[in-house]
């Protein structure tokens, strides 16, 4: 990403700019990479919940109580900044606005995080509960329309707004208290789902050639709940804290355009 910009710079200082932005009438093609930075929104909820037995978890510890305490974990604390890079399609309905079609991939690694507590009243002691989350993985396919600003020519500032559905593959959760010996491994989360997404966008167009652009953008996407698997953790009486999943985040990407 970093090359592609130094060189792209390098280019606009030594080659004359033209046109910048759409042309009425005229397709473009945009690819663009670049990261997504989780603004708001939870990968789990908190739960507190009373487990009468732990025996079922570890056969040692059969007869002995404990209280689960589990808190929220936003997207930002579990996967920190994913990667994103997709394809634009648009179409030139005059020189200041546009109507395009984006498919785009969002990719963040495992995520591993103490999530909350047990408490064993036999023992007055508080536990550290961890929580692995396999890799955040999804794919969008938005509609979106584009206002330019300024003259055709010169570096445009624009305005985007989309709507779309969002895939978001399936999340596996594995949770663990190192020093009661439990594991709860690759316990299903979240299901494969499509939900609703949106976005708005602020960026600037940077004219390279006749026909090839610079974008520098960044914005706001929005993508709904996704929908819980209670499989493993309902038995534990924890089936509400996937009740959730909604992401928002700030994309920054860099893209290059062509003009056909």
């Amino acid at each position: 990403m970093k090359a592609m910009m130094v060189a792209a710079i390098a280019f606009l200082a030594s080659a004359s700019a033209h046109a910048a932005g759409p042309e009425p009438g005229r397709f473009s093609l945009t690819l663009l990479g670049g990261g997504d930075v989780p603004v708001s929104g939870d990968v789990h909820d908190g739960a507190t919940v009373d487990v009468p037995d732990l025996g079922p978890l570890n056969p040692a510890l059969a007869g002995v109580d404990a209280q689960l305490r589990i808190g929220s974990r936003t997207h930002e604390r579990v996967y920190d900044t994913a990667t994103t890079y997709g394809l634009r399609m648009a179409w030139g309905l005059s020189d200041r606005m546009e109507v395009f079609g984006e498919l785009r991939e969002t990719h963040a690694s495992v995520g591993s995080l103490q999530v909350g507590e047990a408490y064993v009243p036999a023992l007055d002691v508080a536990l550290p509960v961890y929580g692995r989350f396999s890799s955040y993985q999804a794919w969008s396919a938005e509609l979106g329309v584009r206002w330019f600003f300024m003259e055709p020519g010169s570096a445009r500032p624009y305005v985007a707004a989309r709507l779309g559905g969002t895939e978001t593959d399936d999340i596996d959760a594995t949770f663990e208290i190192p020093a009661a010996n439990i594991l709860i491994p690759d316990a299903p989360f979240y299901e494969k789902k499509w939900a609703l997404s949106a976005g708005l966008d602020v960026g600037v167009n940077i004219p390279l050639s006749e026909r090839a652009s610079l974008i520098a953008e960044t914005g706001v996407r929005y993508v709904d709940d996704l929908e819980g698997d209670d499989s493993a953790i309902g038995p534990l009486g924890l089936s509400r804290i996937n009740d959730t999943g909604r992401r928002i985040s700030a994309p920054v990407t860099l893209a290059l355009r062509w003009n056909f």
